[in-house]
């Protein structure tokens, strides 16, 4: 049976609540590893060969949360390169579908920051960084 832009658009929003959670936890759970096996079938099924980075990248997640460690390093790459292809691929998508794309693209480079410690800094956070030095 073939999936209807509704489903995909579904599949979209999953992928999006899924990235606002704790990414640890969420890979403890089984539906994880469904939710991303749909994503690649669903960019399989684009069938644009532009695509194909992301498709590699989110294979690499899928393996890299199964295998039951969790190198935030790893995934935060991962995460960071599926953000910004995701945001580029955007263009590809037409109608209700575009914007969800490009709020995946957000939600993934989020993650990534998440995963990786964050990016902001504050004046306390700066102080203690440099009398740890």
């Amino acid at each position: 049976m073939e999936k209807t832009e509704v489903q995909h658009q579904n599949h979209l929003d999953g992928a999006v609540n899924i990235l606002s959670q704790d990414l640890v936890e969420e890979a403890s759970r089984a539906g994880l590893d469904n939710h991303l096996q749909r994503w690649i079938e669903d960019l399989k099924a684009v069938n644009n060969p532009q695509l194909h980075q992301l498709i590699v990248d989110m294979q690499e997640l899928k393996a890299h949360f199964g295998s039951g460690t969790y190198d935030k390093d790893t995934i935060g790459r991962l995460l960071t390169r599926l953000g910004k292809s995701t945001s580029q691929a955007a263009v590809f998508a037409e109608g209700n579908t575009q914007p969800r794309v490009e709020k995946l693209g957000e939600a993934l480079l989020a993650a990534a920051k998440q995963v990786q410690g964050g990016d902001e800094s504050t004046p306390a956070s700066d102080l203690a960084a440099d009398s740890s030095k």
